[in-house]
Parts: structure tokens; C-alpha cells; sequence
């Protein structure tokens, strides 16, 4: 285990974000572990997803569904396609997350942001935070997970057609 330095981290969730608005969603696969779930809760402090409703909470295989739902030529609802912008607070290293244990090759960063996704003459925006667990597999970062908490969780929304 090599060990990363807090801006390799940092640097690591602006590329995240990037590959997410330029829409580069297979290359976003491959930053995740085969066993990592992404996670936006219901609720504001909701510890568990699975003994409590979520907005989202999918698996790798979940993703990869999506991913290739938004790519097909039959979905209506993406053409013309969404898109992103992520404006990003500067990330914070989490020391004391229960999960960071750097000596383990776990880290665990937290980043406040606004999403702003839009199609055609809408545009929605959303604030929250991204707490990502970060794991050091051979030498390159790679998502555990990914916890999306949207500042109006328990608001009525749209549909939120692509990942934040």
C-alpha cells in the first residue's frame, strides 16, 4: 500500500465529478469496487439503507443498468440528453470517520456541492454533501461508496436522471 496524500485525495473527487458532467459514465464504472453501492438517503441522518427507504441506494451492477439506460437509443426522456455541472466546496479528509484508517488503505473524504442538471428549458438545482469511502486497491483510489446527502432529502422532487 502506497498511502495517498490529502490533496491525491482531494484531487481524486474534482475527477470524479468532472467524468460525471462530461457524462464519461463507463470510465466512472471503473472508479468503483466491484462490491460498492451508491447512496442518497431519505432521510436527514439516516444511518442504515437497508432498514429505511432511500432515494437511491444501487449496487454496481444497479449503475451499470442505469448507465446503459441513459445511453439507449429508446429513452425518450434523455433525448436530447441531460446534462451536469458540479460546483464543488473545497473536499475535507474525514480523520474521524469510524471508516478512515489510512494504515488500512481506507480514507474517507466529504465534499459540500451544488448540482445543477438540466434538459432542455429546465433546470433543477440541488445542494448537499458527497461522503465518499474510498479504498487503495493495488496502488489507485477506488469507491466503496458514495453517499449523496441532498440538503431537501424529504422534499417532493423530479426525477434525477443522472448521479451526482
Amino acid at each position: 500500500m502506497s498511502g495517498f496524500t490529502d490533496q491525491q485525495l482531494i484531487d481524486f473527487v474534482y475527477a470524479e465529478a468532472r467524468m460525471l458532467d462530461e457524462q464519461r459514465f463507463e470510465e466512472w464504472l471503473d472508479l468503483l469496487t466491484e462490491d460498492a453501492y451508491y447512496w442518497m438517503p431519505l432521510a436527514h441522518d439516516q444511518e442504515d439503507p437497508r432498514l429505511h427507504a432511500s432515494l437511491l441506494y444501487e449496487d454496481k451492477l444497479l449503475l451499470r443498468v442505469r448507465i446503459e439506460r441513459l445511453a439507449g437509443q429508446r429513452t425518450f426522456s434523455q433525448q436530447p440528453r441531460s446534462r451536469s455541472h458540479h460546483l464543488l466546496a473545497r473536499p475535507e479528509i474525514e480523520t474521524s470517520h469510524p471508516w478512515h484508517a489510512p494504515e488500512k488503505g481506507q480514507y474517507t473524504v466529504r465534499v459540500a456541492f451544488h448540482y445543477v442538471e438540466s434538459r432542455l428549458d429546465q433546470q433543477t438545482l440541488f445542494a448537499g454533501w458527497s461522503t465518499f469511502e474510498l479504498l487503495d486497491v493495488e496502488g489507485s483510489l477506488r469507491i466503496k461508496l458514495k453517499r449523496v446527502d441532498l440538503v431537501n432529502c424529504d422534499a417532493a422532487m423530479r426525477s434525477i436522471q443522472l448521479l451526482m
